[in-house]
């Protein structure tokens, strides 16, 4: 899964490098060709990414601990590492990339919305991505999967609209948010069968 990822990863780079009209074309298309009546609603789903990612794990926690429930916990730990992972991987990735905002780079591009990081990939994105995955994962349910998804990809498309990051900056996010998930699933399922082991080994 990891080598795929890089694949993917890597697909994308060129974007950033050899495609640059083709991005900003896209994106000059979304922002100045917007409806300017949803600029407030893109606003608020924009400015839901990072309450909604941390605040999803934290509640689902104090629930399992109100009502004693170690399967609610662990999926609440599960979520909130996948957010956690997402977080690291896309600050480092900005910071080495260093790509900037396309509104600093193309003057005409309009700028709603407050955005101080280098451009590449999408943090926004790839948190809400890295939520709706681990939800999914967690409780794999059309009427979970649908809705989380689709803010996901809401939240993915406002900040073009908003102006602040170019279409592979989102398209990044995505691949990045999702890999965690699964990354992240991977190794609580993996530490869940150290530790299943070890109360077997200790029993014996």
């Amino acid at each position: 899964m990891a080598k795929k990822f890089i694949i993917i990863l890597v697909a994308i780079l060129p974007i950033t490098v050899f495609s640059q009209n083709l991005d900003i074309e896209i994106l000059r298309d979304i922002n100045l060709n917007r409806n300017k009546q949803y600029d407030g609603f893109f606003k608020s789903v924009t400015n839901s990414a990072t309450p909604l990612s941390v605040g999803t794990p934290v509640i689902m926690y104090g629930v399992g601990l109100l009502i004693n429930d170690s399967t609610v916990k662990s999926k609440s730990f599960y979520i909130g590492t996948s957010v956690l992972t997402v977080t690291v991987l896309s600050t480092l990735l900005k910071y080495t990339i260093n790509r900037p905002r396309p509104f600093v780079t193309y003057s005409e591009i309009e700028k709603l919305t407050g955005a101080g990081s280098p451009s590449f990939p999408s943090g926004h994105t790839s948190d809400a991505f890295a939520l709706a995955t681990s939800v999914s994962i967690s409780y794999p349910k059309w009427y979970v999967i649908v809705p989380f998804y689709t803010w996901a990809g809401a939240v993915g498309y406002s900040r073009m609209h908003l102006g602040v990051h170019y279409p592979s900056d989102v398209l990044a996010g995505a691949v990045l948010g999702t890999f965690s998930a699964y990354l992240s699933y991977k190794a609580n399922e993996w530490l869940n069968q150290k530790k299943r082991k070890h109360i077997f080994n200790e029993e014996l």
